[in-house]
């Protein structure tokens, strides 16, 4: 299904590479975080070459509800918990200048860009909401807890977070990859030290930035037990009301709700990769009895990597690869945790410390409840017995009847009713 971004936007097309080349910096992934490292780059005049499987833009970025905030659910009381007010300073002054950065960027972009409130809601627990408004005002930022929302329920309130902002993601993308050295239909199937390989060319580089969505070389990093991945659905409703700002649901199986232009976009119906959901059914069903003159125009869906503790990963790929660096685990912040890694990582290719990095490191420890989570999820499948395998690690696939899709509840990769690849951590096609 096609999202509302696709319809309203023209992706310039580049060429694929056919010969061996060497730069400086390679850039694997054409979504929207490896595209600005790509614009950086060029902007700082440095040798880089982007590499894009498919399309540019045309994966995971094309589906994102596309909110640009710093306000990421309840985080901040969680991280002066967990990880002291300094890091969860660095945490916030990241995202705000990302705000900040994509701001300056779109007053010369015509992308539908639209300065809004962020509000994260909960249904059950207003406690929580009062110690998060506290954290993000101690932190620095103004943050104000409200009553009453334009939403078709009770809550027990919701955290604003003012200035923050919303865009048509492949109009901003389709403008700023003009001009950009990139290279489209060059799946990168292995990377060996300072070396790239693609099906029929070589890219060697002397620094290599992984931007795959979900890392693509398992021998390093263990990024298959730092992360597992997760579905939410979205669909967009004509004649349906504004609700004048950005809305979350602080529990990661809640709702989400934003217009663009005349529509109201919801999001929601999620669940583990692999897993059953709500899907698009839960969705329709809060749609039809909340707003029954709606009519629905788009639907389509997402996958995100979720983190162990709610951070990215974002600085070098490994300790053993100096040379190699990552940019992944987003937790459904796509676009604000893009443009910060686009930052730190461009900065750490040319040389220049980043403040920031610190708190993105993918080296902090991985001691974590979702670490054993992820180990029995992974064990559980590997010893199911079944031929239908994921060619990236060997778990067993799960069929999803609703998406008509092979998925692996492992680590998130996907493939069509034929066995041919949709989304990664897998390179390869499965047989099924």
């Amino acid at each position: 299904m096609k999202s509302v971004w696709s319809d309203h936007s023209n992706i310039p097309q580049f060429p694929q590479l056919r010969k061996d080349i060497k730069t400086e910096v390679l850039i694997i992934g054409g979504g929207m975080c490896g595209v600005l490292c790509a614009y950086f780059l060029e902007q700082k005049g440095i040798d880089y070459v982007l590499v894009e499987g498919e399309r540019i833009g045309q994966g995971i970025t094309k589906n994102t509800t596309a909110k640009v905030t710093s306000q990421h659910g309840l985080i901040y009381d969680k991280l002066i918990k967990n990880a002291g007010i300094e890091k969860a300073k660095m945490y916030l002054r990241s995202n705000e200048d990302a705000v900040t950065k994509y701001r300056e960027l779109c007053q010369n972009i015509k992308c539908d860009f639209e300065q809004k409130d962020a509000y994260t809601y909960s249904l059950s627990d207003r406690k929580q909401l009062e110690d998060e408004v506290k954290a993000v005002n101690v932190l620095g930022l103004k943050a104000e807890l409200v009553d009453k929302l334009p939403l078709p329920f009770e809550t027990k309130g919701a955290i604003k977070v003012g200035n923050q902002a919303q865009f048509n993601p492949l109009l901003f993308l389709s403008e700023i990859a003009k001009g950009l050295k990139i290279y489209e239909n060059t799946f990168i199937r292995d990377i060996k030290d300072h070396t790239a390989i693609a099906d029929d060319v070589k890219i060697t580089a002397n620094k290599i930035i992984v931007a795959t969505h979900f890392p693509l070389i398992n021998k390093h990093g263990s990024y298959f037990l730092k992360m597992y991945q997760h579905r939410s659905y979205v669909i967009a409703l004509e004649n349906a009301p504004k609700v004048n700002g950005m809305y979350v649901d602080e529990a990661q199986k809640g709702m989400s709700f934003r217009n663009y232009e005349d529509l109201l976009l919801i999001g929601g119906g999620d669940h583990r990769t692999g897993k059953s959901g709500g899907n698009w059914q839960e969705l329709r069903d809060f749609a039809k009895k909340n707003y029954p003159k709606a009519i629905e125009k788009y639907a389509w869906a997402t996958q995100d990597c979720m983190s162990l503790d709610g951070i990215p990963y974002i600085g070098h790929y490994s300790k053993q690869t100096p040379h190699m660096y990552v940019a992944t685990g987003f937790n459904k912040w796509g676009m604000t945790s893009s443009m910060v890694a686009a930052m730190i990582l461009s900065d750490m290719v040319m040389g220049k410390d980043n403040e920031w990095r610190q708190v993105y490191t993918p080296h902090r420890s991985m001691i974590k409840p979702q670490l054993f989570m992820n180990g029995v999820e992974a064990v559980s499948n590997l010893l199911t017995p079944t031929m239908k395998r994921c060619p990236h690690m060997g778990c067993a696939l799960k069929w999803n009847k609703i998406e008509r899709t092979w998925d692996c509840p492992c680590h998130g990769s996907r493939f069509d009713n034929k066995g041919q690849l949709i989304d990664n951590p897998a390179k390869h096609n499965a047989k099924v």
